[in-house]
Parts: C-alpha cells; structure tokens; sequence
C-alpha cells in the first residue's frame, strides 16, 4: 500500500501580507498543493491523508469546488480528510451538506471514527476539530484491537491546547502509520510509525528549512511501513543570516554581501537578516535598497558602535560625557543598557550645544 501524508496546507492564507510579494505567497500554497495531488497521481498511490486545516478558516462553497476539482483528476486515489483547528467543523459548516467526488472520505465526527477499504484492507481512524482548542488527551483514551488490517491514525494536535500526544502511547499502539499534523515544520517522531509532515509551504518566518510532504510504503503482509521519504517541494524558503561586520564596513560593502547571499540561495527564497558585530561610530546602515529589490522580511540591525570608551572618559572628564559614561558604563551589561549607553553617547558627541 503506497501513500501520501500532508496536512496544514492553510488554502486561503496569504503569508507575509503585508509584504509586495504576500499574493505571491497565497497563490504559492494553491500552485503547491496542486503539485501534491500530481504526485499522488504519478506515484499511483493508494491513498492520500490530509491530517487536518486543509483550509486556513471555514470554507466556503467555492473553496470545496476547487480542492474537489483537484481531489477529481486523481479518481483512483482515496482521499481522507480531518478538519483541523483552523478549519474546525461548526454547525453551518459548507463540509456538511457537500457532495465530494467517490474518491473522498471527511470524517467529520468529533470523536473516534473510522473507514474501511476491503480491497487494500485498510482502516483508516480520526476526528475532527469542532472547537477551536482541544486539551483532552484523546490518543491516550483509544482502544484499537488488532484485526488483521492495515490501521492507520490521522490526527491533528500535539500541544496542550491542541490534543496533547504521549509519545510512548503512539510507539504501543497497534497503527501501521500515525500521520500527524498542527506542527509545522516537518518531523519523524517515530522511526518508521508517526511523523509530522509539516506545512507544504512554510507561513510565517519563523518556520525555516525544507517543507513538503511525507511519501510511504506499507507492506500488506506485515503492515510495516517499509519506506517512508520525505519529500521537499515548497516553492520558496525562509533563510536566517547574520552577516559580521567590522569597523571598517562601510555601507556599499554590507550591501554587495547582502545581494551576494541571497544570490547564493536564490532570489525566490524569504529572508532573515541580523547584522553583527562592532560597526565605525560614524556609520548608519541604510539598507532600504536591498528590501526595495530582494524578499527580506526582517532586517535587524544588532551591530554595535565600537568607541573607546577609556580614551573617551580621558579626554572628557569633568563634562556630560564623562558623567554620562561613569553612569552608565559597567563590567556586565544587558542590550538594552549598551544601547542606552551607545546612543546616548553618539548624541552627546554630535550636539552642538554648550556641554559643561
């Protein structure tokens, strides 16, 4: 038995919004999850597990339309689907009264259910989200006998508001395979058993590396996973760089680095800067440029001014400097503390007031 485990697609979200390349994004995640459903059908899998929010928020009808479009053009393949804490099912739900192409199984019941497929002899166990938290530890609580099939768990948690998950369980529970989702970044938390699959594309900068999905090969006679590969397809990447300064950077140069690595990794990728080390007193780094040209998202700048603070103190003994630096200056100090004291002496250095 051959399949593919994704969850967390979140089809209707646009990442960095407030970014010129956020539409970009949304539409990546579509273009993305249109990808998974051609590999399903060229690796002619048995089964595709979506293990909860398909969709960032309550679909509406035309959101159904267009995955059960896609979920149509693959009719061999048995699509499972749990709702999510984002896409929790509620009353009115849209999920309730659509018609979803044969190939397509929502288990929507809030508690345990399951489906069979006597031809693969496979079982396939979830629930869905009704509420937007779920503290109850319902992994723990399940008694699933050994019935000679192919048993397969999708489940969508893993912190304490969202199914917390005791890792020992899953190992002695008698699943062939746990697909999990909620966590975004991908995961195998049981060699051969239970993985997180992670987000198709990453959503936010906080989640970098690889994303794709998990491909897996079930033996139908000892019901072992006997391949499972995780697969990168994300169109883009968030990258975290800090890049070193010195006191002789000037601001031409920390530019040309800039452009230099994200040329390195590709233009298409998301950054993460954090610029480091001890920087001329004299210099301000203006790098508006490179945010106008480039797709960085977060530019920090932690470089520190490198004075002197001993040759500043002798030449400025009895006059604000001085005081100012005997106030603030000590052996160990917070960031915030420097910065007090860094930019409260580039002030001092650059009034033109009578300093007594």
């Amino acid at each position: 038995m051959k399949f593919i485990h994704t969850a967390d697609v979140h089809w209707g979200m646009t990442p960095d919004s407030d970014k010129p390349w956020g539409q970009e994004r949304a539409q990546a995640i579509k273009e993305t999850f249109q990808e998974i459903i051609r590999q399903a059908r060229d690796r002619d899998v048995d089964f595709l597990f979506i293990s909860g929010d398909l969709f960032h928020r309550q679909p509406l009808v035309r959101d159904l339309k267009e995955v059960n479009y896609l979920f149509s053009t693959i009719p061999s393949v048995q699509v499972i689907i749990i709702a999510g804490n984002h896409d929790r099912l509620r009353a009115n739900s849209a999920i309730f009264s659509f018609s979803w192409c044969p190939n397509v199984t929502y288990l929507t019941n809030a508690e345990l259910d399951s489906v069979y497929f006597e031809r693969l002899n496979t079982e396939v166990y979830g629930f869905s989200y009704t509420t937007a938290e779920m503290r109850e530890d319902k992994l723990g609580q399940l008694q699933i006998p050994d019935n000679g099939r192919i048993q397969i768990l999708m489940a969508h948690g893993g912190d304490a508001s969202h199914l917390p998950i005791d890792r020992a369980v899953l190992a002695a529970s008698p699943f062939s395979y746990i697909a999990l989702g909620h966590i975004h970044k991908p995961e195998l938390v049981l060699e051969g058993k239970a993985a997180y699959c992670g987000s198709p594309e990453p959503l936010d900068k906080t989640e970098l590396g690889p994303h794709g999905f998990y491909y897996g090969e079930i033996n139908p006679l000892t019901h072992r996973v006997t391949a499972l590969e995780f697969v990168p397809i994300a169109r883009a990447q968030y990258v975290s760089l800090a890049v070193n300064v010195t006191p002789a950077t000037t601001n031409t140069e920390l530019a040309s680095s800039i452009s230099q690595e994200i040329q390195k990794r590709g233009s298409s990728n998301i950054y993460r800067f954090r610029i480091r080390g001890m920087r001329d007193p004299d210099i301000t780094f203006d790098l508006d440029i490179l945010t106008s040209r480039f797709r960085i998202v977060e530019l920090v700048d932690e470089s520190e001014p490198q004075y002197d603070f001993s040759a500043l103190f002798a030449e400025h003994p009895s006059d604000m400097i001085g005081f100012f630096i005997q106030a603030l200056q000590k052996e160990e100090m917070s960031p915030v503390e420097k910065k007090a004291l860094y930019y409260g002496i580039n002030a001092l250095l650059h009034t033109t007031d009578e300093r007594s």
